[in-house]
């Protein structure tokens, strides 16, 4: 072994050392689940370091669930949730909860809604008190609606009509899925936002917000013997309801080549490249799916990695470089590469695109090496491993897993599946999924 070489190779053996110290210790954390008698499923995680709980409440439904001419039902809806049920006013329960010393905040994605709660553990039982009664008694009051419309056209004008790499997203994603309703952006188009009615919203709120429809993530300083009467006395008189099918959104495994070009007015053009692929959900083989993971990390994990080291650093072609791919949906995901090219050095984006796809033929004609996959992989298990000291973190992990799907008990396994992916698995998933027939390109001038 070469002598330089030497201290990264023990430095990954001690950081794969400790990331199973660590790995054991959370596979040990005591992780129970029941459901009531209306279908609320019900997790816990116990984690005694300090008397705080944080409660989450996921809805198995997001912008992936709405039709055309219907969207932005979802997010707005999440907005309207603070706005007043049959207990309190608008505003009323986030005045409370802030005078509680407790933090909150609710978010919505393709695929769920999910509203949370960090708060002393003497506390959590006014957090459920607060989401059983909007899940029953949301007031939905029409003024109240047409008042935070507003707001959400407004925020859909900052982040995305007025955002020269939001608008090139939106675009980007909508030419990405052909077949399916991941197409839809979680904000909602502008023309259906104007024309969204408070009857819209009611009968998504009817139709979605159930108990047989949600999770209930609790993680901190609580067991499920502790929880469980809590929970029942605020949720266990709500009554389950029939809830709409919902088809997992599946796209055309090679829909053929798509280019577009877009004008947003930005001082920096930008191009988004990408390949439809399978999430773990719907891929045939899950290796697949962990060997894109692991790819991503290669290409874009910092300044050891490829796109910043070969294309930044050494051939001077991009500005920027990134790499990202979500294998925890709800149906079939995406494989995306976003860069920026270098003006200094008069790179055009049809250069630019070219050297990402060199990019992407290396992996596709020579796997990495066994010390590039060891690092990669002890980079992307650190991450993951670390993030889990926290509660919100353990408890989103939670709630995105069951709200698609994959169960909570994919976290205890996650680490063996990712180190069982070999150099030839990425070879393979490399020549597989980056092909003409998958792509997306999108140039934003």
């Amino acid at each position: 072994m070469n002598y330089l070489a030497r201290p990264v190779f023990f430095l990954l053996l001690l950081m794969l050392a400790l990331l199973s110290a660590m790995a054991s210790a959370a596979a040990t954390a005591k992780t129970r689940e029941f459901s009531l008698d209306n279908g609320l499923k019900v997790i816990v995680r116990e984690d005694r370091r300090a008397p705080i709980v944080t409660s989450q409440l996921w809805y198995r439904v997001g912008s992936s669930y709405e039709t055309p001419g219907n969207t932005g039902l979802a997010h707005v809806l999440e907005h309207m949730m603070f706005k007043g049920s049959s207990k309190l006013g608008p505003g009323e329960s986030s005045r409370i909860l802030r005078e509680l010393g407790a933090v909150e905040n609710a978010f919505t994605s393709d695929d769920y809604t999910s509203y949370y709660q960090v708060i002393a553990r003497n506390r959590l039982e006014v957090a459920l008190e607060i989401e059983a009664d909007r899940l029953q008694g949301l007031t939905l009051d029409e003024q109240e609606f047409r008042s935070e419309l507003e707001v959400v056209k407004e925020e859909r004008r900052l982040r995305t009509d007025d955002n020269p790499d939001g608008l090139a997203y939106e675009r980007f994603k909508s030419l990405a899925y052909p077949a399916s309703s991941y197409h839809i952006p979680t904000i909602g188009w502008m023309h259906d936002l104007e024309r969204m009615s408070i009857t819209d919203l009611r009968r998504w709120h009817r139709d979605w917000y159930a108990p047989n429809n949600a999770i209930l993530v609790l993680v901190g300083d609580i067991d499920a013997a502790e929880a469980k009467p809590l929970v029942q006395r605020h949720f266990g008189h709500i009554k389950p309801q029939p809830l709409p099918a919902a088809k997992i959104p599946l796209e055309l495994p090679a829909p053929g080549e798509r280019r577009a070009s877009i004008r947003v007015n930005s001082n920096q053009p930008s191009l988004l490249l990408g390949f439809n692929a399978p999430g773990l959900n719907t891929a045939s083989d899950p290796r697949e799916a962990h060997a894109l993971r692991l790819i991503s990390a290669i290409l874009d994990s910092g300044r050891s990695s490829r796109l910043y080291r070969q294309l930044v650093q050494e051939q001077e072609t991009a500005h920027s470089a990134w790499s990202w791919y979500n294998a925890f949906s709800r149906g079939d995901s995406l494989f995306v590469l976003s860069a920026k090219p270098n003006l200094q050095q008069g790179i055009s984006l049809e250069q630019l695109e070219q050297a990402l796809w060199q990019q992407l033929v290396q992996l596709q004609q020579q796997g990495p090496s066994q010390a590039e996959l060891d690092r990669v992989r002890a980079q992307l298990i650190a991450s993951e491993t670390y993030a889990m000291d926290s509660i919100g973190r353990i408890g989103r992990t939670i709630g995105i897993l069951e709200s698609v799907g994959l169960g909570w008990q994919h976290m205890e396994t996650d680490r063996a599946q990712l180190m069982s992916i070999t150099a030839a698995d990425i070879q393979a998933a490399a020549r597989k999924f980056f092909t003409k027939e998958r792509s997306v390109t999108l140039h934003s001038l």
